[in-house]
């Protein structure tokens, strides 16, 4: 293990590879971190390097591997299909690594990078952000017998991210938060879902039904004409709706206990919104602690590869059934 990130009281050296859209913002939130030094970026163009190691006062580099040596910890922000390649490279060289969601295309390969972090005694964790929605992780606080949950997850469509199909881009995050707050295995997965712009799908369906008996529905779209983010939950008691983008959560509770209809049932609502919360740099903060406490971090490998085996299945089960608007109507 990489002695220097054992050692609180030194600056934990840290770099970004791949500096496009959201690599910068990496950047940026390791940049307020105390302790924290950024020791450079890289990015095989060399000239975006070159731009964002200027405007944050670090060195460009035109490849990962010119920051093996120089670095404790790294945060990987590459196109989902290198991710295999340069995690191996990273975490062979005891560097602990954040790496964007989706992990790898494929369980080997996660199964890979799990085994090889555990050997090599470094930390990786798995950049799904929304685990860090102030929202999300307050409604986690207050669940105790959830039955059923959804998600409504849309996108306007952009070119960015279409390297995967909707399942990894969007529902990922969904299927990563459903897994983590029911403590129960998948006994059954349902999927349907068309390609519309891409020649990837592009709007999918799913259902979970656990072994526990809750249910779950989640729904992606990247060509909607707007952006949504919803979750809701359902308990006997209480129903929770998580607006994520807007960082809310509503809550409505039923007083007391009512065993017919007829004794007119009463129920209490109330709304929290978390202003000026940044799940991002929450994220890279949990990482930073992990590295440097030896703790486990929130989204560990095994949530990012459980989440993935998921995705997996959903995505196969569209290809071999439902991938298009005339399968359907």
């Amino acid at each position: 293990m990489n002695n220097r990130a054992d050692m609180k009281n030194d600056p934990l050296r840290v770099g970004v590879v791949g500096v496009g859209h959201l690599g910068q913002y990496h950047v940026e939130k390791y940049t307020k971190i105390p302790g924290v030094e950024l020791v450079g970026v890289a990015d095989t163009n060399l000239e975006r390097a070159r731009e964002i190691a200027e405007r944050f006062g670090t060195r460009p580099f035109g490849s990962h591997r010119e920051l093996l040596g120089r670095v404790d910890a790294l945060s990987l922000a590459v196109p989902t299909e290198t991710h295999f390649d340069v995690a191996r490279d990273i975490l062979s060289n005891r560097i602990h690594l954040l790496i964007e969601k989706p992990i790898t295309y494929c369980i080997e390969d996660a199964d890979s990078l799990l085994d090889l972090a555990l050997r090599n005694g470094v930390k990786l964790q798995v950049g799904l952000v929304e685990r860090f929605n102030p929202a999300v992780v307050k409604m986690e606080s207050l669940l105790s017998r959830p039955v059923f949950m959804e998600s409504h997850r849309m996108n306007e469509f952009t070119t960015r991210g279409i390297d995967v199909d909707v399942v990894l881009d969007l529902m990922i995050h969904d299927l990563d938060i459903f897994l983590h707050l029911i403590p129960s295995s998948v006994r059954e997965v349902h999927a349907v879902g068309m390609s519309v712009i891409t020649d990837k799908t592009d709007i999918a369906n799913a259902r979970m039904i656990f072994e526990d008996g809750t249910v779950t529905n989640l729904t992606v779209s990247r060509i909607s004409h707007k952006t949504l983010r919803k979750i809701r939950v359902f308990q006997p008691d209480a129903y929770f709706s998580v607006d994520c983008a807007r960082r809310e959560l509503s809550i409505i509770r039923l007083c007391g206990e009512a065993n017919a209809l007829d004794q007119g049932l009463e129920f209490t609502s109330r709304k929290l919104t978390f202003p000026g919360t940044d799940p991002l740099a929450d994220e890279i903060s949990s990482f930073v602690h992990a590295v440097r406490n030896g703790s486990d971090p929130v989204v560990s490998g095994r949530d990012g590869r459980n989440a993935l085996a998921i995705a997996l299945e959903i995505i196969h089960q569209i290809e071999r059934g439902c991938n298009n608007f005339s399968t359907i109507c």
